[in-house]
């Protein structure tokens, strides 16, 4: 240890000392010197000397510990670190009065090189990856989508950790079917809320519990617009909570609020807006829909148990093939379908007489914000004349206004879009040796070539000039007086 009572004018020495106290003693000098001469060594020189004889003696019992011979190459590269951690320390010292110098802390085996080399490979990681954003889209690009519960905060529910799973998965997909299942789960976290002392419901439950498990749904997937005016009216519900209602009253009030919430602005009214919407169907009609949308299916298996004979052309595209569940359920229904994919929609919309479109939201300009192909499909039936037909709540209303869909979207992980094997009639191919092979080909390593990138957008915006009905619970609207009905629903 080094000699904190040692005199200040010893820290001076001429120019030879000084690059001696540098060098540090030679091992001779070392041994032949008696312990007498300790005093006259500088208070750096004590210290980088207690150091080293530190470091020996670490190494030492490392080398000990370490079983095979790889151990003994560790040891020896800890030792090299060591050496140079200590050279440099002692050249930051060497230039302080013994007044300033203060012993350092000695950190454990390894802190130093360990986490290097991770840092190093995120890092690298990063620059490749950075390299593949399309430049258009990059300000979309932002935290990649969680898909499993790891590192996940421990104040999140266990209902939460799943929903968000399946929500990030698409095992619960669609506008509609996020909010509900959202607000389901939310009435199992108000059920096992517990105040805690020294504060209220109404002002606890918003920012301290319920905003963890939407920041949570939000990692795994974007919320929709139905998600977030269920949210907005949540936390307005919550608020204006009397302080004196019991916790219990107040628990229960808004769990079977929720289930008034779900009914009324979801499940009712969807029943309503397929009623209005089906009336619009006539026998010998060829109806063009795209995708997947639950009022849409709801309104063309209610047109078929009233009688009328009509026949659907269902559209589809990549990554996720919702046409083919709609194809599947009406055709066990007993309707004429046709399957086709957005490639083919130019040829397909040829014979229909109207178009039946989903929405995931109306845009207070009146556009439609939906599943990307949305625009492609209503643009080819403005050509033709056809009329295009949008079925779309009043709770999927917003009053945000987009020219395109550049500014705001969803970007998928650029995987989805390449086609995992998937078997579409007799359309995988088989190579000689009889092998399976994937229909990404050469995209397999998108990841690793160069000047190659891949975007994989999740929603469109169409112009209002493409939309001639949009049907509500409330009736049908231009898509001009969707920011009139939505001010109206919200009570602005």
């Amino acid at each position: 240890m080094a000699d904190s009572t040692a005199p200040k004018h010893e820290t001076a020495q001429p120019a030879a000392d000084a690059q001696k106290k540098q060098n540090g003693p030679s091992p001779s000098t070392q041994q032949a010197a008696p312990e007498s001469a300790e005093s006259k060594l500088s208070g750096a020189e004590l210290k980088k000397r207690a150091k080293a004889e530190k470091a020996a003696k670490r190494a030492a019992e490392k080398a000990s510990r370490e079983v095979g011979g790889g151990g003994a190459q560790q040891a020896s590269g800890k030792k090299q670190d060591n050496k140079q951690k200590e050279t440099k320390q002692g050249q930051q010292q060497a230039g302080k009065s013994q007044q300033q110098e203060r012993p350092l802390p000695v950190r454990r085996r390894g802190s130093q090189t360990t986490p290097a080399q991770p840092a190093k490979e995120t890092k690298s990681e990063k620059q490749k990856t950075s390299g593949k954003k399309v430049g258009l889209f990059g300000h979309l690009y932002g935290q990649p989508r969680r898909q499993t519960i790891e590192n996940a905060p421990k104040d999140v529910h266990p209902a939460v950790l799943a929903l968000g799973l399946q929500m990030s998965n698409y095992v619960v997909c669609g506008s509609t079917a996020r909010c509900v299942a959202m607000l389901s789960v939310f009435q199992q976290v108000i059920e096992s809320y517990t105040t805690p002392s020294g504060t209220s419901l109404a002002r606890h439950l918003t920012s301290h519990h319920l905003s963890p498990q939407i920041s949570y749904l939000s990692s795994c997937r974007p919320l929709s617009v139905s998600q977030g005016n269920a949210i907005r009216w949540l936390k307005d519900l919550i608020i204006k909570i009397d302080p004196s209602v019991p916790e219990s009253t107040a628990k229960e009030h808004l769990i079977s609020s929720i289930d008034t919430f779900i009914r009324e602005r979801v499940t009712a009214a969807a029943e309503v807006l397929a009623d209005t919407a089906c009336s619009m169907i006539v026998d010998d009609d060829v109806i063009v829909v795209y995708a997947k949308s639950n009022v849409v299916l709801k309104t063309l298996l209610r047109a078929h148990a009233d009688g009328r004979k009509f026949r659907v052309i269902v559209a589809d595209s990549k990554p996720l093939f919702e046409g083919k569940y709609m194809a599947n359920s009406l055709a066990a229904a007993g309707i004429d379908v046709t399957y086709c994919l957005i490639g083919a929609i130019s040829h397909a919309i040829k014979d229909a007489t109207k178009v039946f479109l989903g929405a995931s939201a109306m845009l207070s300009n009146g556009r439609i914000y939906s599943r990307v192909g949305t625009a492609i499909v209503a643009m080819q039936a403005h050509v033709r004349d056809i009329t295009v037909i949008v079925c779309c709540e009043t709770i999927k209303f917003t009053d945000r206004v987009a020219l395109d869909s550049i500014v705001h979207n969803e970007i998928a992980p650029a995987e989805e879009i390449l086609g995992q094997d998937e078997w579409i009639g007799e359309s995988l191919l088989k190579g000689e040796d009889g092998l399976k092979k994937g229909r990404d080909g050469a995209l397999q390593k998108w990841i690793d070539t160069p000047n190659l990138q891949i975007l994989n957008i999740m929603y469109d915006v169409t112009p209002a000039e493409y939309v001639n009905i949009v049907v509500t619970e409330n009736g049908n609207l231009p898509a001009s007086s969707v920011p009139v009905v939505h001010r109206a629903s919200t009570n602005v």
